[in-house]
């Protein structure tokens, strides 16, 4: 075959490749759960017609929504008893309040019981959130920090799997929860960062970081680079299905171990490479943190 037909057949098979794919980014949150879920399995707690919504919004001229942007699903996955916990990225950018962050650490709860009970269930988070609402505070942030405890209290017994995908990404204190989780799986359009690049911009200035500059924001804080530096555990392209098989053979590995946020000494070792006068930039970052050096 010649060189021009190789690279033909190559880039019809990715075009066809591309466009049977069942995009994850496109879909909403409760689509999202659904897809990871056997067919027919799908069973949603405290849906939209429970009308379990922030009594906090609509004080502050905010339009609230009937699921407060969360989603609680249950079903099989491959067979296996699963609770799905997704957010809504479109809903206040996947901004967690009172009663969104409460519907997961209560859905983690009811896990951990279940599992203390003798009754495993596979728990997954789909994370697509700028962390915790400017509109609730306080109450937000104490809310967040139940999901924190159970995820801590819940990894003891199975795998907790967190997935970032796109566009908003992983942000303030839901950073936190996503470095708790016994696994990752980025997509590489996600982002990962206790602080976004807005933020810093505004706190820091725009010597510290340009939020227009997409492409140094991707080179530290994106998903493929998050992979390569050991932050998380899987890479996948935007596919449903790639997505479903990521997760399911992260639960084949069972409890982890150490944890990623048990290895304290391992990243005080790693921030001790770092000269804070000369902060390296993405590549840079990748040849000091490599792929695989950490336990």
């Amino acid at each position: 075959m010649k060189t021009t037909d190789l690279d033909n057949a190559i880039t019809k098979e990715r075009r066809d490749r591309f466009l049977s794919r069942q995009s994850v980014i496109e879909m909403r949150a409760r689509e999202r759960a659904r897809s990871l879920l056997d067919v027919g399995t799908f069973h949603e707690l405290l849906g939209p017609f429970d009308r379990v919504e922030s009594p906090w919004l609509p004080l502050q001229g905010v339009v609230p929504e009937s699921d407060d942007g969360v989603i609680i699903a249950r079903g099989q996955l491959a067979g296996q008893p699963s609770l799905i916990m997704a957010i809504e990225g479109a809903f206040q950018g996947g901004g967690m309040g009172e009663v969104s962050a409460s519907k997961i650490a209560g859905a983690l709860g009811l896990a951990r019981r279940d599992c203390e009970s003798g009754k495993p269930i596979l728990p997954v988070l789909l994370l697509e959130t700028g962390g915790v609402r400017l509109q609730e505070a306080n109450l937000g942030e104490a809310a967040v920090a139940e999901i924190h405890a159970e995820i801590v209290a819940l990894r003891r017994h199975v795998p907790v799997i967190g997935v970032i995908t796109g566009m908003v990404g992983c942000f303030g204190g839901m950073s936190i929860t996503a470095g708790l989780c016994s696994y990752l799986v980025v997509f590489p359009q996600a982002r990962l960062e206790l602080n976004g690049p807005e933020v810093i911009e505004q706190e820091a200035g725009i010597d510290e970081l340009d939020a227009s500059d997409k492409q140094t924001i991707w080179s530290l804080m994106g998903g493929e680079q998050r992979y390569e530096t050991s932050f998380v555990d899987a890479l996948v392209e935007d596919d449903a299905t790639l997505l479903k098989q990521a997760v399911l053979d992260l639960a084949a590995r069972g409890i982890p171990v150490h944890h990623r946020s048990e290895n304290v000494e391992a990243y005080t070792r790693r921030l001790a490479t770092i000269d804070p006068a000369a902060p390296p930039d993405g590549p840079a970052l990748r040849r000091l943190w490599p792929r695989g050096e950490m336990p």
